[in-house]
């Protein structure tokens, strides 16, 4: 663990880093208004993104996982997975293209200046999927490095077209390069996972199985329920906080949303290459509880004495990362880094809904945090202004970790 740890760390720090450098350029020529229309891109994207790959990718990982030695079960699982995956793939596209005004108007109000990026989403939407579902395959095998080493070369792409795009074309130019990198890290993560399998090789047609998919759709239904749902409940609550406090506000709440992405990004890449593949191995209680003590007493210290250190450099970190005019982002810090304080500590044990496929007690308490959410944010907005989102964060992620701890309490204690 201390070896992927480390490595995954540098990934995360050298991500950190690259989302500086791009914040602070989307900072400069966008400002705060630009800020909140990526909020909302980014938002659909990830639903798409997971529509894309039907919710499959922890399901991916479980059975490649269980089948590394059976190597004709394997071939059948990626063949299967891979040929549903293109097929809606390429319905996607097809709505997508042909519907961009409709999806425009949706994320970007009546505008038609943005049309431009829905056309290019259509063109370069298959990538998505397949560069998922390529990582999840060696991620599931145990090749933790070459899962960490493409989000390294994916980060760096990911910076090199947006500083390009953005100075070209400003807000649209950061819309573009949202939309464009995940297509040139899948042909970073093609060439590197066809030299470790051969996957042109495997993928045979003879091989589809209904049973695989059947058998996936559990996993399907939980990360659909999370992963789709979830990002629209955001863009519900931005909009809201668009229509009631206006964009500059919504602005400053997808700025500090950015800022926490940054520092997340160390425990979810660590749960998903690490933790994910050692719950679904895990044969007993006892195991299981290891596992979760293991993540509580090295993963959880380290990430809240980085929150400790960035709460009292928070005006610093603000103009370092944006610019002064991102200053009212600071009354923000305190509820969500206590929201990402409890966040993290339920994320171990929501990882055991996906690792013992419980799919029902998962869609229940996944919704049931979604709609505290979203009806907290709409309750303590109107009485806190934008500060009261992320009370509401902070809530709705105390209450979520209150319920896992008490329906998993038999793993913990």
């Amino acid at each position: 663990m201390f070896k992927i740890t480390s490595l995954n760390s540098f990934s995360v720090v050298l991500k950190i880093g690259i989302g500086l450098i791009t914040s602070k350029i989307l900072a400069i020529f966008v400002g705060p208004s630009g800020m909140a229309l990526v909020g909302n891109l980014r938002n659909f994207l990830t639903s798409l993104e997971n529509i894309s790959t039907l919710g499959f990718q922890n399901g991916i990982v479980k059975y490649a996982a269980e089948n590394d030695k059976n190597k004709g079960e394997l071939q059948k699982i990626v063949s299967t997975v891979f040929i549903s995956l293109a097929t809606i793939a390429i319905l996607l596209s097809a709505i997508l293209f042909f519907r961009a005004s409709f999806w425009n108007e949706k994320i970007f109000g009546n505008t038609t200046e943005y049309l431009i990026v829905f056309k290019v989403l259509a063109l370069v939407l298959p990538t998505y999927g397949l560069s998922i579902f390529l990582i999840a395959v060696i991620n599931g095998l145990g090749r933790f490095k070459k899962v960490i080493w493409i989000n390294i070369i994916g980060n760096v792409i990911g910076l090199l077209t947006s500083i390009f795009l953005i100075l070209q074309f400003k807000t649209v130019g950061a819309l573009l390069a949202i939309v464009l990198a995940p297509a040139l890290l899948f042909c970073i993560t093609f060439y590197l996972v066809q030299k470790e399998i051969q996957f042109l090789q495997i993928i045979k047609f003879s091989l589809f199985d209904f049973k695989i998919i059947k058998n996936l759709s559990s996993y399907s239904l939980m990360v659909l329920v999370s992963s789709v749902f979830g990002p629209f409940v955001f863009m519900a609550i931005r909009n809201h906080i668009i229509q009631n406090l206006g964009i500059e506000q919504a602005g400053y709440w997808e700025t500090m949303t950015r800022i926490s992405t940054y520092y997340l990004l160390f425990i979810s890449t660590i749960l998903s290459v690490y933790f994910l593949p050692k719950l679904s191995k895990a044969q007993n209680n006892s195991e299981t509880k290891s596992i979760f003590w293991q993540y509580y007493k090295f993963i959880l210290p380290v990430f809240v004495l980085g929150l400790t250190i960035l709460y009292f450099t928070r005006f610093f970190i603000t103009e370092l990362l944006f610019t002064k005019e991102f200053l009212p982002v600071t009354d923000l810090f305190f509820w969500q880094f206590l929201g990402d304080v409890f966040k993290v500590c339920a994320l171990i044990l929501g990882y055991q809904f996906f690792a013992k496929k419980m799919t029902s007690a998962f869609i229940i308490a996944e919704l049931f945090s979604l709609s505290i959410l979203y009806f907290a944010s709409l309750y303590f907005v109107k009485l806190f202004n934008i500060e009261g989102v992320v009370i509401a964060y902070a809530f709705d992620n105390f209450v979520y970790l209150l319920v896992l701890a008490i329906y998993f309490r038999k793993y913990l204690f």
